[in-house]
């Protein structure tokens, strides 16, 4: 366990709002917690440092220490009261993903009866008495299994029935035993589908379940006519973390753990995709055992921010001794009220679908630099206990689909790097990264509010309409409808908007509509995928929306701020070369005070202004007429490719031009409809730029020009 660490309920508050903490510490003596403003969150010896401000907190104090424990896995609880009868048979059908793992918990009535997988089959467990078919359940194949109890002729049954893909290995079979004469079968039952445990992810189950089902009397394969004493149908009430039970039994089930709803099912024929033309269809659910929706842990405090706490980036400090840890918390103005001019919305969606990220590329190197920078020293691939990031995959090798921030995010604190390689600078992304931004906004003195995507998503495009601009970080790559509507309502509404990265309004995803600080995204067709969604699984389960891409969507970044994703390659970054427009035209007054042809072939991230992951344009995907291009990078390494939206073959590309024509960032303008104006760099590591030489360069100059003239204009 890491020795001091700790999560907050929410990611973002207004003043006088308060915020639950949950600390565990492993440590003797107790915890100091306090709040401090974040101005930068860079460790590099070569950059501005890990910069806080102390603020008085009423919270500020010490705490005793006290470890908590993070239970992973999803499974399904309902408490159930009333006389079984002396006959019963439980029944599920399951498609099971880690078959060979262990016992897993199916459908468990306590620790009365419990019907199971394992190496062997479908098992029934009663007491100490095991009995189990004794034929391998195959991968990613449907089954019906069961288990009957008989109490009068003390008798108990398990078998497993096909109905997936028939093969030549026989899978199919029964087996029979006597029931320990010590098990009675209880009136109130504590019950479980997916997991002989709570608290033990060993024991839950890894694949989809549909149709757990009670009935009275000893029912064998078919079932189809039997009326049951207690059936859940996961087809019911899809978008919600209960489903309701039938039947004379048949208590509310509780879902735990956030598994994943909208799954196609056992009876889905591939006709239809949408699960909401035939939900029947889609009755299954896919248990994991490593879910994670909340962790769980007590509230040690209540952070109540101060009634007049200026809108900013802040953190609730923990430290004890060498130990330390820093949770988030962006603060937003007032409700209804605007302090600055310009308003920067902070990419909560993005941090939280990227939580915890375990990088195939960590090493013993990540931990020097680490060491040697004084940087936050813990790595997810080490604390897979946490739970993994939407880029990282379960234990049964399906990519994760959802998120939550109800948990320790390990990527998400001042100080944490993700490369640690020597070409890659200070090798941030996200919130550390986006601090560049932060501190640039100090160092020449520009006030700025702080929103993130959370409440845009909530508040929609009035939430923006009083700044004269608003400003992304380095990586707004996912967004709901709402937060996309929003930004694109304040742009149309004549907002001025400041695109700062690369690979930008790319996902859509989606926000449970029960438990707050849960995400959700479908990989669908399309994209650079980390994993791909199952057929037939592309829509999401939260909202029936269609998942996937924005482009996909028909809304490509490019309509929105002239350029969307072209390429990505390596944590490098290279240089832009100005176009004759940058000198003689309508938007010239962008470089006011540059004389360089290169701009920003230096920065903190990368080396150079423009890499890692770019944007560019294409009028066919859909950037206005009116785009004006500024600069254009150049002079990428050969590991930069394009995503597979861009291959039409492996020769020819969507858009056109050879593929090589394709990798680039360019930096644009553009006036839109309704008076405002779109300024855009293309680049992830645009802002890893601004500190250099005590922000004094030539990126820094050209985002100066833009602010200053974009917030001395009137606002919408």
């Amino acid at each position: 366990m890491i020795p001091l660490i700790g999560y907050t309920d929410r990611l973002s508050a207004r003043p006088g709002e308060a915020v639950d903490v949950k600390v565990s510490s492993t440590l003797d003596a107790p915890y100091h917690a306090e709040l401090v403003r974040v101005i930068s969150g860079d460790p590099n010896p070569e950059g501005p440092g890990v910069v806080t401000e102390p603020v008085d907190a009423p919270f500020a104090g010490d705490y005793p220490s006290k470890p908590q424990a993070t239970h992973l896995g999803s499974h399904m609880r309902a408490d159930i009261s009333g006389d079984l009868p002396s006959q019963i048979t439980l029944s599920a059908i399951i498609w099971p993903t880690t078959p060979d793992k262990g016992r897993q918990g199916v459908l468990c009535l306590g620790e009365s009866v419990q019907l199971c997988i394992g190496p062997d089959g479908a098992e029934i467990t009663c007491g100490k008495t095991q009995i189990n078919v004794g034929k391998k359940l195959r991968m990613r194949q449907w089954y019906r299994v069961w288990a009957q109890i008989d109490t009068d002729a003390g008798t108990l049954s398990v078998g497993q029935t096909l109905l997936g893909i028939p093969d030549v290995i026989d899978d199919i079979g029964r087996s029979d035993g006597a029931l320990p004469t010590d098990v009675t079968l209880s009136t109130t039952i504590s019950l479980l589908v997916a997991a002989l445990s709570e608290t033990d992810a060993r024991s839950h189950f890894n694949g989809k379940i549909e149709a757990p089902t009670i009935y009275a009397g000893l029912i064998d394969a078919d079932a189809s006519n039997a009326a049951p004493l207690a059936a859940w149908d996961f087809a019911e009430n899809m978008m919600s973390l209960t489903v309701p039970g039938h039947g004379p039994l048949g208590a509310e089930g509780t879902l735990v753990g956030a598994p994943a709803r909208a799954m196609t099912g056992s009876t889905w024929d591939g006709n239809e995709m949408n699960w909401q033309r035939d939900p029947a269809q889609w009755a299954a659910i896919h248990f994991h055992d490593d879910d994670i929706a909340d962790a769980g842990w007590d509230t040690d405090f209540t952070a109540t921010l101060p009634d007049d706490l200026p809108s900013g980036a802040y953190a609730i400090k923990l430290s004890s001794g060498p130990h330390w840890d820093m949770m988030p918390v962006f603060v937003c103005p007032p409700k209804g009220t605007q302090t600055a001019k310009l308003c920067l919305i902070m990419s909560t969606f993005t941090y939280t679908i990227y939580a915890n990220q375990a990088r195939t590329d960590f090493g013993q190197h990540w931990r020097d630099r680490a060491q040697a920078w004084g940087a936050f020293p813990h790595n997810p691939v080490d604390y897979p206990d946490y739970g993994l990031s939407t880029y990282n995959d379960h234990n049964d090798g399906s990519g994760i689909c959802h998120t939550t921030w109800h948990r320790p995010i390990l990527n998400l604190r001042p100080g944490y790097i993700v490369f640690a390689d020597d070409f890659v600078g200070s090798g941030l992304r996200h919130f550390p990264a986006d601090t560049h931004l932060i501190a640039w906004l100090k160092a020449k003195g520009i006030d700025v509010d702080i929103v993130t995507d959370w409440e845009l998503h909530h508040e929609g495009a009035a939430l923006l309409a009083p700044y004269a601009a608003a400003m992304t970080t380095s990586h707004p790559e996912y967004h709901t409808t709402e937060t996309l509507d929003a930004v694109q309502g304040y742009r149309d509404g004549g907002g001025n908007l400041i695109y700062l990265g690369g690979n930008g309004f790319y996902w859509r995803v989606a926000l449970h509509p029960e438990k707050d600080g849960i995400i959700e995204v479908r990989r669908a067709e399309g994209g650079l995928r980390a994993w791909a969604a199952e057929t037939g699984e592309y829509y999401s389960g939260f909202t029936g929306e269609y998942g996937g891409t924005w482009r996909r969507n028909a809304r490509p970044p490019n309509t929105l701020v002239g350029i969307g994703y072209t390429c990505q390659g390596e944590f490098e970054g290279t240089y832009y070369r100005r176009t004759p427009a940058s000198r003689n035209g309508k938007a010239a007054w962008i470089f006011d005070g540059i004389d360089d042809e290169i701009i920003g072939d230096f920065g903190l991230c990368g080396g150079g202004a423009a890499g890692y992951e770019l944007d560019r344009t294409d009028a066919k995907i859909g950037t206005p007429e009116s785009t004006i291009v500024l600069a254009t990078s150049e002079d990428h390494p050969d590991h930069f490719v394009l995503p597979p939206e861009e291959w039409l073959t492996h020769l020819k590309t969507w858009s056109g031009p050879p593929p090589e024509a394709l990798v680039r960032a360019d930096m644009v303008y553009l006036d839109v409809p309704g008076g405002g104006a779109v300024f855009s760099v293309g680049s992830i590591t645009f802002c890893g730029s601004l500190p250099v030489n005590d922000f004094d360069n030539n990126v820094s100059q050209i985002l100066e020009n833009v602010v200053r003239r974009f917030t001395a204009q009137t606002s919408a």
